[in-house]
């Protein structure tokens, strides 16, 4: 099974197991991350292709190490002019592990359970009106002002046209 996420701009062919270096990420070596843009699955002769993503599918990876690749000479160089510039370039990376492709069909009874638990958490906390700042304003209101401070300008430039 393998699978075609997009990261960084980019897109990559994984297995689970394969090590790959992908653009910058901004996580901790050690740390695990998701990713959910999978453009393409295949299981055996089951291929699905997204639209632009495949619902369902999430590949799990361990960062490896941080990092920053070779260097890149770029010389600017003008001919009969005595100018010549070079400057260098390391492109940072961050290293993969991928740790395992979920698909739809992967998720168990107890994932579907630790995510109801947490909605219900969000959900059991009492936010009231109070706790947010409002104020009664209608769109009549924003009109009239808007009119009103047009109306000013209009009166502004006139005055000033016939002084």
């Amino acid at each position: 099974m393998y699978v075609v996420i997009a990261t960084g701009g980019k897109q990559y062919k994984v297995a689970e197991g394969q090590t790959l270096q992908v653009e910058k990420l901004d996580v901790e070596p050690g740390a695990d991350v998701e990713f959910a843009n999978v453009l393409l699955l295949e299981n055996g002769a089951d291929i699905k292709v997204g639209a632009p993503y495949v619902a369902g599918v999430k590949v799990l990876a361990e960062v490896i190490e941080q990092g920053r690749g070779k260097k890149i000479k770029i010389i600017k160089f003008r001919r009969r002019k005595h100018s010549m510039k070079q400057m260098g370039h390391r492109q940072s990376f961050t290293e993969l592990k991928i740790k395992s492709i979920q698909t739809a069909e992967d998720v168990t009874a107890e994932d579907v359970a630790a995510e109801d638990v947490a909605t219900e958490d969000v959900a059991a906390e009492d936010v009231t009106t109070e706790d947010v700042a409002t104020e009664d304003v209608t769109t009549e209101d924003v009109k009239t002002e808007d009119v009103e401070a047009k109306q000013e300008e209009t009166d502004v430039r006139e005055t000033e046209e016939g002084k």
